[in-house]
C-alpha cells in the first residue's frame, strides 16, 4: 500500500514539470486533459504494484532456480510494460470521451496503442525491476527482523536453559552430596571411584557454565553431558539408579537442542526416581524415524499426570517454547505415563546433521 502511494509523487512531479515547461518554451497552456493525463499515467502504475508483488513474492529471485526465475521476471515485464502502455491509452481515451465533444466517432487508434507501447517499453521494464527489487528488499528487511526477534528468544531460552541447568547442578544440595560422595570414596581409599566423580562433576561444570553453547549441539555433546550426570548421580546410589542407553548408530552427529535432553534426564531422576524405595531405570533413547528425530527418556519412578501442568522446576515449559521457535509445529515434547509406573517423555525433532562448530564453545 505505501509503495503503491509513493507513486503520487512521480505524477505531481510530472504535472508540475509539464506546467513549467510549458512556461519555459512559451507553449500554449496545457488542457486539463492533458495535465490529469500527465499525472494520471504515473498514478496507473499505483494499481500496477500490488500485482507485480504477489508475482515477486510468488516466484523470487532466489536459487537454486535464478536462471529460470531471471528469464520469467523479464517475461513479466514486457506484459505489465505493455498493460501500462494500454491503461495510458484508456484513459486518454476517457479524457477525450469527457472534454472532447464529438470523440465516440472517432474508431481506436490501435497504432497509436502499439506506438505507445514500443515507446514505453524500455522506461516500463525499468519500472518493473525496480519494483521488484523493492519487494524484495522489503522482505529481506522482514525477514532480517523476524530473524532477529528469533535469535534473541533463543538467546533468551537458551540462557534459561542455562540457568536451569546451573540451579540444577549447582545448587547446594547437589554439589555438596556430590561433594559428600567424593569424600566417602576417598576415606574408602577407593582412588579410582573418587578420581572419576571429580572427572564428571567437572565435566559436568564445564559444560553447563560454556558461555558460547549454542543452541543447538551434537546428539554425542548431549549424551556426554547426560552420561555424566548420571554417573554423579549413580556414584550416591550405586544400587538404587540403573540407566540403559539406546543411541542408534551413525546419529552422534546429529543436531538437538542444548540441554533439552539432559533436563529431561534430570526429571527422570529427580522427580521420577527420589522417592523410589527400590531400584530406579533411567532409559534414554534416539532413533531416527523418517525426515524425525525421535528422543525418549523413560523412567519407573512415581511421576506425576502428564494432563496437568508439569512443576515449575521441570524445564518443560521452556523445553517447548525452545522447540517452537527453532523447528516451529515441526517439534515437539509429548509426556505419557508408563503401564509400569513412571512417565516417558518423546521428544520429537527434525533431522539435520549439526554444523561442525556446534559445540566448540564448551
Amino acid at each position: 500500500m505505501l509503495v503503491s502511494a509513493s507513486w503520487i509523487g512521480p505524477a505531481i512531479f510530472a504535472t508540475l514539470d509539464r506546467v513549467a515547461q510549458t512556461r519555459l518554451n512559451h507553449w500554449d497552456r496545457p488542457s486539463a486533459p492533458e495535465l490529469i493525463f500527465t499525472g494520471g499515467d504515473w498514478f496507473l502504475y499505483a494499481f500496477i504494484t500490488p500485482v507485480v508483488f504477489v508475482v515477486s513474492r510468488r516466484w523470487p529471485l532466489t536459487r537454486p532456480h535464478l536462471r529460470r526465475r531471471v528469464a520469467f521476471h523479464l517475461a513479466f515485464a514486457l506484459l505489465f510494460c505493455a498493460a501500462w502502455a494500454i491503461l495510458g491509452k484508456l484513459l486518454q481515451a476517457i479524457l477525450a470521451l469527457i472534454y472532447i465533444p464529438g470523440a465516440w466517432s472517432h474508431p481506436i487508434p490501435w497504432r497509436d496503442v502499439i506506438g505507445w507501447i514500443l515507446t514505453t517499453l524500455p522506461y516500463g521494464v525499468a519500472v518493473y525491476i525496480a519494483m521488484v527489487c523493492v519487494e524484495h528488499a522489503i522482505r529481506y528487511f522482514v525477514e532480517m527482523r523476524e530473524r532477529e526477534v528469533q535469535v534473541a528468544k533463543l538467546s533468551e531460552q537458551l540462557a534459561d536453559a542455562r540457568l536451569a541447568a546451573l540451579q540444577a547442578q549447582l545448587n547446594p544440595h547437589f554439589l555438596f552430596n556430590a561433594l559428600n560422595t567424593i569424600a566417602v570414596h576417598a576415606r574408602d581409599g577407593d582412588g579410582v571411584g573418587t578420581a572419576r566423580i571429580v572427572e564428571d562433576l567437572s565435566d559436568v561444570l564445564r559444560r553447563t557454565l560454556g558461555s558460547h553453547r549454542a543452541s543447538e549441539v551434537p546428539l554425542d555433546d548431549e549424551i556426554e553431558l547426560v552420561r555424566r550426570y548420571l554417573g554423579i548421580e549413580r556414584a550416591r546410589f550405586p544400587d538404587r539408579l540403573r540407566d540403559d542407553f539406546n543411541i542408534e548408530a551413525g546419529l552422534g552427529g546429529t543436531a538437538v537442542p542444548g540441554f533439552a535432553l539432559q533436563h529431561l534426564v534430570e526429571n527422570a531422576v529427580r522427580h521420577g526416581l527420589a522417592g523410589h524405595t527400590t531400584a530406579g531405570d533411567v532409559r534414554i533413547s534416539a532413533q531416527r524415524t523418517g525426515d524425525a528425530l525421535v528422543l525418549s527418556v523413560s523412567d519407573n519412578g512415581v511421576g506425576f499426570d502428564p494432563a496437568t501442568p508439569a512443576p515449575a522446576d521441570h524445564g518443560i515449559d521452556n523445553t517447548r517454547a525452545r522447540l517452537r521457535t527453532l523447528y516451529g509445529d515441526a517439534g515437539a515434547l509429548v509426556l505419557a505415563r508408563n503401564d509400569e509406573g513412571g512417565i516417558t517423555a518423546t521428544l520429537r525433532i527434525p533431522y539435520r546433521e549439526a554444523m561442525t562448530d556446534l559445540g566448540n564453545g564448551e
